[in-house]
C-alpha cells in the first residue's frame, strides 16, 4: 500500500480533521479514496497545523503602503510529498482505516 497521488487535501479547522483525497499505486485513474483525519493523530504523527509566523510581505518607505505584514498559516504540509509521507505513516500504522476506492 503506498499512495500514488495525492487529489487533494483541506485542513477543515471547525471539523478539526484533516481531509484527504487521493489513489493507491493499484488504484485505477478513474478510482479515488477520500478520508477525514482527526487533526489530534496528525500531531500525534508530529505534524503541527498550527503553527504561525509573521511575514513581512510588502516592505515599503511609501506612506500609501501601510500593510507592512500579514500573518500566514505555515505547516508541516508545505507541499504535496509531505502530505503524502504523513498518508503513507498513518495508513501503514492504521491499515484498517484506509478507505475504500469509489468511482470518481
Amino acid at each position: 500500500m503506498e499512495i500514488k497521488e495525492l487529489v487533494s487535501f483541506y485542513v477543515n479547522e471547525v471539523s478539526e480533521t484533516l481531509e484527504v483525497s487521493f489513489r493507491l499505486i493499484g488504484d485505477d485513474d478513474d478510482e479515488i479514496r477520500e478520508d477525514q483525519i482527526d487533526l489530534t493523530e496528525v500531531e500525534t504523527f508530529g505534524y503541527d497545523l498550527n503553527n504561525k509566523i509573521d511575514l513581512d510581505l510588502f516592505e515599503d518607505d511609501d506612506d500609501e503602503y501601510n500593510d507592512n505584514s500579514e500573518y500566514h498559516l505555515v505547516d508541516d504540509f508545505k507541499d504535496d510529498d509531505e502530505v503524502i509521507s504523513f498518508l503513507n505513516e498513518y495508513y501503514l500504522i492504521y491499515p484498517d482505516y484506509l478507505p475504500d476506492p469509489e468511482l470518481f
